[in-house]
Parts: structure tokens; C-alpha cells; sequence
């Protein structure tokens, strides 16, 4: 029965390696949503793409206003956020870094050009 234990702990502390390798090799991207009241926004969408040329991705905000996307691969984003027909200018150039969390602000305050 001790061999069936000492099995388990092994197999445990190598998931949590495993585990905590995954997360220094990746990054997490969080931040707040406002309108031009500079008030949070509420469902609003924030759109993420890699420089390496991955299509977009898109998370929505939450009743506050805050997005969190977490075990991103490390690398150079572009990001911004829309809600209603407004958006934020483009963050570009996000450096994310293994094992950090990057904070963003979006303000949205241009329209969409409806000619």
C-alpha cells in the first residue's frame, strides 16, 4: 500500500511542475473598459491579436467594466475595445512577458463612421 502512495505523491508533484513551467512560459492580459464619461462599461468587447499574425480573439468585460485573459502565450499584442458602435484607439505593440500580468486602460471615444 506505501508504493501505491509514494506512486500518487509523484504523480502529483509532477502535474504541479508541470503545471507551474506552463505558467512562466505564459502571461496574463487584464484591464478596464471606460466610455467617455470615464465610467466602466459594462459587456463591452475586447478584441486581442498576437504580432505573430494569430486571428483575433475577442473576451467581454464584466459588470465593472474589467477584462482578464490569462495563459497567453508570450508575445507582442495588439488590443482594443468596443461597445455599441464606439471604440478605443488600438493599444499597440503590448509587450507580454512569461509569468506577468500586463494591466491596460481602454477609453472608448470614436464612433463609427456610418457613411
Amino acid at each position: 500500500m506505501k508504493w501505491i502512495f509514494y506512486l500518487m505523491l509523484v504523480a502529483a508533484l509532477a502535474l504541479s511542475a508541470t503545471q507551474s513551467a506552463a505558467q512562466q512560459h505564459t502571461s496574463t492580459l487584464e484591464g478596464l473598459v471606460l466610455g467617455a464619461d470615464n465610467k466602466p462599461v459594462a459587456n463591452a468587447s475586447v478584441t486581442y491579436q498576437s504580432g505573430g499574425g494569430n486571428a483575433p480573439h475577442v473576451v467581454r468585460t464584466d459588470d465593472k467594466g474589467r477584462f482578464s485573459v490569462r495563459n497567453l502565450r508570450a508575445d507582442i499584442y495588439d488590443v482594443r475595445a468596443s461597445s455599441e458602435g464606439v471604440y478605443s484607439d488600438w493599444k499597440k505593440n503590448v509587450n507580454l512577458r512569461p509569468g506577468q500580468i500586463t494591466t491596460l486602460t481602454l477609453r472608448l471615444t470614436h464612433a463609427k463612421d456610418t457613411q
